[in-house]
């Protein structure tokens, strides 16, 4: 008998956690479709607009002109720092905006590719990470915000500047736990998206945007550094100012502590309900 009239055989190989591992090597596989679909957002975020992405620009300027003018020259609401207030209010804006955009954009994005989702297989935690793309690109042209007010004030940061990029990542982390549990929950409970915008708009009075976390009393600062936020926003102002704004490195590592909870939570979620999307949507 030939090789050619021999009966064609397979073998199976079972093995433990190998379905994990094949779906994080199908996130690098799929990287292209991640790329895709964040375009995707863009495009359609400022479809038909008349100032089109300069609207990453101007929502965080004109709340930067408001906390300033309001809380910091009429309800005299001054940041007890040596570096103008306008800086202090960008230095906590920018990473609490970058936070609120991956967060109220991913909790509806499975339910938003729902037909993908249920037509085509790839490795759904790409849905909410492409949202998460999109809020980085409307981050960066805000950057140019921060850079515009260090040139008018005559601000010359030092070299924790340069530890700027750690921050970022951290404050793409912080929102990524919470962001892919509430996809997950909202896909079953849809009325839950509706409690995360009154979450965020809560969340940024009670984040130090407006003020430094130091004016907090010392006996409740590190328990208000649980707020994940609060010591990624210090860090975010301590890179811009340096020693005049220091770290509370505490609180640093309880935020710390708090964002790899929640990343290891919404992980964990996501991937355990995700095998019902389909059925659900």
């Amino acid at each position: 008998m030939s090789a050619s009239d021999r009966p064609f055989s397979t073998s199976v190989v079972l093995e433990a956690g190998r379905a994990d591992r094949q779906y994080w090597q199908d996130l690098w596989r799929y990287r292209e479709l991640l790329l895709i679909l964040a375009w995707r957002d863009v495009s359609v975020r400022y479809k038909q607009t008349v100032v089109g992405i300069a609207w990453a620009f101007i929502r965080p300027f004109l709340t930067t002109v408001v906390f300033t003018v309001v809380f910091g020259h009429l309800a005299k609401v001054q940041a007890d720092t040596p570096i103008p207030y306008a800086l202090v209010v960008i230095g906590g804006l920018l990473p609490w905006t970058l936070f609120a955009s991956v967060l109220g954009d991913a909790s509806n994005s499975v339910i938003s590719n729902g037909n993908l989702i249920s037509k085509v297989y790839f490795p759904r935690l790409i849905v909410p990470l492409a949202t998460m793309l999109v809020a980085l690109i409307d981050f960066a042209i805000s950057l140019s915000i921060l850079a515009g007010l260090m040139v008018w004030y005559g601000f010359v940061p030092g070299w924790q500047i340069l530890l700027l990029p750690a921050f970022v990542a951290l404050a793409l982390l912080a929102s990524l736990g919470p962001a892919i549990w509430v996809a997950a929950i909202v896909v079953k409970y849809r009325d839950f998206r509706f409690v995360v915008p009154f979450v965020l708009q809560f969340g940024l009075y009670v984040s130090p945007v407006g003020f430094p976390s130091s004016v907090v009393p010392e006996r409740w600062r590190l328990l208000y550094n649980l707020n994940p936020m609060v010591g990624i926003i210090d860090g975010f102002r301590w890179c811009i100012a340096g020693g005049e704004s220091p770290l509370y490195w505490p609180g640093f590592l309880l935020s710390l502590g708090v964002v790899i909870f929640f990343l290891w939570l919404g992980i964990s979620t996501f991937r355990r309900v995700e095998r019902g999307f389909a059925d659900m949507i």
